[in-house]
């Protein structure tokens, strides 16, 4: 009994779905690969099993690690997925775990952008990962984003994030490798115990298995996240906002100093000229 058989079950699937995405024959890649046409078409078609450096070989010639390739529906992913992985975020090949996101599609394949209010935050900490609720959510797109990423967005309560306003939507990048969060950028995070939240993320996964997580409103206390109370990770993209930022109260005091010795100059320019 072949070794691998049990543990191939998408292996066919997978290898047919990414020979015609890239445009390829079955004789292209059985040439690449220096096996027969016939071989790979066994493969293909289920009647024949990999061994493993016919594994390795098309792991290398897909640039897909072999736990994604035998493991995973990539048929499954949706095409802001699928192109992340063609354009090497393999998060496998990095040695964590892929994180395959439930999103929805419009009529013409393209992904939505779904809107997450304050209302429906409760309900998206447990619902994350369900189709049916992911589906009910309002979708909409934004022509200046790019089609081959996914984007959400959420709409923020309090002023931890000042001067970006009470009731904002942020839209964040959908991000599925935790290991490149860049530090002191901003990030949505889904977490088990305290639903959504959008901080400053200083990344220390590889050094302590965690992030910190900072508000840009200084009267907040930092706190770190270990990645087991991690659920989903956005990268901030814009917001939106029907209100004015706060005024920078930093200033306020500049200012009336500024006034104040205007209305000194002022005095002084009336005396000399009497």
């Amino acid at each position: 009994m072949n070794p691998y058989h049990l543990n191939t079950m998408y292996f066919s699937t997978n290898i047919k779905l990414l020979r015609k995405r890239l445009g390829r024959t079955q004789d292209d890649v059985a040439f690449a690969l220096g096996m027969k046409r016939s071989t790979l078409s066994g493969y293909e078609n289920q009647v024949a099993q990999p061994a493993l450096d016919s594994l390795i070989a098309f792991s290398k010639y897909f640039k897909v690690a072999i736990d994604t390739l035998v493991k995973v529906d990539l048929s499954a992913l949706s095409e802001g997925q699928l192109s992340q992985l063609e354009r090497g975020y393999d998060v496998y090949i990095r040695g964590s775990n892929l994180r395959v996101l439930t999103t929805t599609i419009d009529s013409e394949n393209n992904e939505n952008i779904e809107l997450v209010s304050e209302k429906a935050k409760a309900g998206y900490s447990t619902g994350f990962a369900d189709p049916e609720y992911i589906r009910v959510l309002p979708a909409f797109h934004l022509p200046f984003l790019s089609r081959n990423k996914k984007y959400r967005s959420f709409q923020i309560s309090g002023d931890s994030m000042l001067p970006i306003p009470d009731g904002s939507y942020v839209t964040g990048e959908y991000v599925t490798d935790w290991n490149f969060v860049r530090s002191h950028q901003p990030y949505i995070i889904l977490t088990r115990e305290e639903g959504v939240v959008f901080k400053i993320v200083e990344n220390k996964i590889k050094e302590e298995g965690k992030l910190g997580l900072y508000s840009l409103n200084t009267l907040y206390e930092p706190f770190e996240l270990p990645v087991d109370e991690i659920r989903e990770v956005w990268k901030f993209v814009h917001y939106i906002s029907s209100e004015m930022p706060e005024t920078n109260r930093e200033r306020d005091p500049l200012t009336e100093t500024v006034k104040q010795l205007q209305k000194e100059v002022q005095a002084i320019q009336m005396k000399l000229n009497l």
